[in-house]
């Protein structure tokens, strides 16, 4: 099986309203779709800049929590210019460190709900995502 790929992640949400403004407006994603599809129900993809694998908010999955997404890696080139953009947006401290490792550099930040994901540029050698 080859040619396979992640196309959606699903984040689990209480108000697809206030997750998709703070992943639209805080870390920058694009709307892909945002549609009604049956009892109460909405299907909001977005997307980040560039990427193939999209996230929907989704609030239907009982066994999905709200908040229950944790150490989802967003892949950035240049993690200094993220982690500034996230202290602009107030997504990080003023003095939050970057943390650092073999595999790379990171920091880690919460969605409304508590979903928690690792904004990370990869270290020299390893495969860049990002781009």
């Amino acid at each position: 099986m080859h040619g396979h790929r992640i196309e959606v992640i699903s984040v689990p949400v209480s108000n697809p309203d206030v997750a998709k403004a703070f992943y639209v407006d805080k870390l920058g994603m694009e709307v892909v779709m945002d549609n009604e599809f049956g009892a109460g129900m909405r299907w909001v993809m977005l997307r980040p800049p560039g990427a193939e694998t999209a996230v929907t908010l989704v609030t239907w999955f009982d066994s999905m929590v709200p908040g229950s997404l944790k150490g989802t890696v967003l892949a950035v080139p240049d993690i200094e210019e993220a982690a500034a953009e996230l202290r602009a947006n107030g997504l990080l401290e003023p003095d939050e460190a970057i943390e650092s490792a073999p595999w790379g550099r990171w920091v880690t930040i919460e969605d409304p709900d508590g979903n928690s994901w690792v904004v990370q540029q990869n270290s020299a050698g390893l495969p860049d995502f990002s781009s």
